[in-house]
């Protein structure tokens, strides 16, 4: 899309969440005639809507499909808004194009974009890929699924500058015309499927990130994921693949160095992100970085001091010997998986949340080093089950924050606490950073620290 696209255009924005705001000011910026829709009630008190009511934006305080008709050229609705939603069925029905936030903000962009997403492991991905550019002196700007709406950011970029997106499935599905220069998929496992339907929908909006790039740009994917056979034949962009032996084109490693283009650059020794789900994670933001000109030396001062993402199998401290991890992240049993394979030691494991029908019996190969289960939430009866199948002794509580003291108590030196919950949080918590510092709070309030 061009800006034109929306210059004198009826646009309905459906959803009053923060990237619902970012779209109804970019839009107004764009010249376009903006409705905004929310389920609820607007605080007239606040500042950006009576910032945009003073410039002609009307508000409607329901989410009656009598709201939308043909005289609408576009919907642009906030992500995790289901296309079963009645308004948004109605657009579809009237051919009106359904777009989400980040299609409007790249409308008016034209510098170098590249574009993360993947089932697991984006915002580590994203997050190296961004300090590995800026060590090298390049300048980038980072929006998107990572937390800052691209409308609000895109303003002042110009052609010569990088931005870099993190996008969520969601996101992906609504972004009909995104063409980035460099796209990576870092894997896909069955996820948001009850969002999605079934796993080829899922599948299908992780590929809308390269449905419409070209020869001349770069699609970077797993050597080793099932769909990436598939992608790779479709794609009209070149192919780059990242794996952990030397089937990668870019980095890889022998078991003993990180090797980047047959250079040893740095012992895996001295990478401070644990885990071979990082280090997939980081194979992956080099094979990024180099295309983007980044320097083997500047790969390596990022990589020494890069430790992860807030609730991304985050190392917290050790106290009396024992290592405490937020993996708050882990809303699915493989991101569960990969955490519990990033430890040998003795592990107290905490887990549990919303019940969306998984099989958590999956997680049972995974348990061997595991010395307590400590269960919660909607699953905890599963996890109750698992524990007990593979002869683990296991414990239940109502919260995280219950659970801490249980996990402190029963630790020894030389043991891992681990939350890991392979749930979504939504059962008793808000998303899944309100869970994490929960557990952060609770371990520093619990050990004095």
């Amino acid at each position: 899309m061009k800006i034109q696209d929306f210059k004198n255009k009826k646009v309905m924005v459906f959803g009053w969440a923060r990237s619902g705001k970012a779209a109804a000011q970019r839009l107004v910026e764009l010249s376009a005639i903006v409705t905004v829709v929310n389920g609820g009630a607007f605080d007239t008190e606040e500042t950006i809507y009576q910032k945009l009511l003073a410039a002609g934006v009307t508000f409607i305080n329901h989410d009656d499909d009598q709201a939308i008709d043909k005289s609408f050229d576009f919907l642009v609705k906030n992500p995790g808004i289901p296309y079963e939603t009645a308004i948004v069925k109605k657009a579809l029905v009237l051919d009106i194009p359904v777009l989400t936030e980040v299609e409007v903000a790249l409308s008016s962009f034209d510098g170098r974009l590249i574009a993360v997403t993947g089932s697991n492991g984006k915002t580590t991905t994203t997050s190296l890929i961004r300090d590995m550019l800026k060590a090298s002196g390049q300048t980038v700007t980072t929006a998107g699924n990572i937390g800052t709406p691209v409308s609000e950011v895109v303003g002042p970029l110009t052609s010569q500058d990088t931005l870099l997106l993190e996008l969520s499935s969601f996101q992906l599905m609504g972004l009909p015309d995104i063409k980035p220069d460099i796209a990576l998929i870092t894997n896909i496992f069955a996820n948001h499927l009850d969002y999605h339907g079934d796993r080829a929908h899922y599948v299908a909006a992780k590929y809308q990130i390269t449905k419409n790039q070209t020869a001349n740009q770069k699609l970077i994917l797993n050597a080793d994921g099932a769909d990436t056979p598939d992608f790779a034949a479709k794609t009209q962009a070149q192919v780059v693949l990242f794996s952990r032996d030397n089937s990668s084109d870019m980095a890889w490693t022998d078991g003993h160095d990180l090797i980047i283009e047959g250079e040893h650059v740095m012992p895996l020794t001295a990478i401070k992100l644990v885990g071979p789900h990082n280090l997939e994670n980081i194979l992956a933001a080099i094979t990024v970085s180099k295309i983007a000109g980044v320097t083997n030396e500047a790969i390596k001062s990022v990589l020494e001091v890069f430790g992860g993402v807030p609730h991304r199998l985050q190392y917290l401290l050790t106290e009396n010997g024992v290592r405490y991890y937020n993996d708050s992240k882990a809303t699915d049993i493989e991101a569960t998986q990969t955490a519990l394979d990033s430890f040998h030691e003795p592990t107290i494991w905490l887990a549990g949340g919303l019940d969306r029908g998984d099989d958590l019996t999956r997680l049972i190969p995974n348990l061997s080093h595991v010395k307590l289960v400590i269960a919660f939430g909607e699953t905890q009866q599963k996890v109750v089950a698992i524990a007990r199948q593979a002869h683990k002794p296991v414990i239940t509580v109502t919260s995280v924050k219950e659970a801490v003291p249980v996990a402190i108590s029963s630790s020894s030196a030389g043991d891992v606490v681990l939350l890991s919950p392979a749930a979504a949080s939504w059962d008793q918590y808000p998303n899944f950073e309100v869970r994490g510092d929960e557990f952060v709070n609770e371990l520093k309030e619990n050990l004095g620290v």
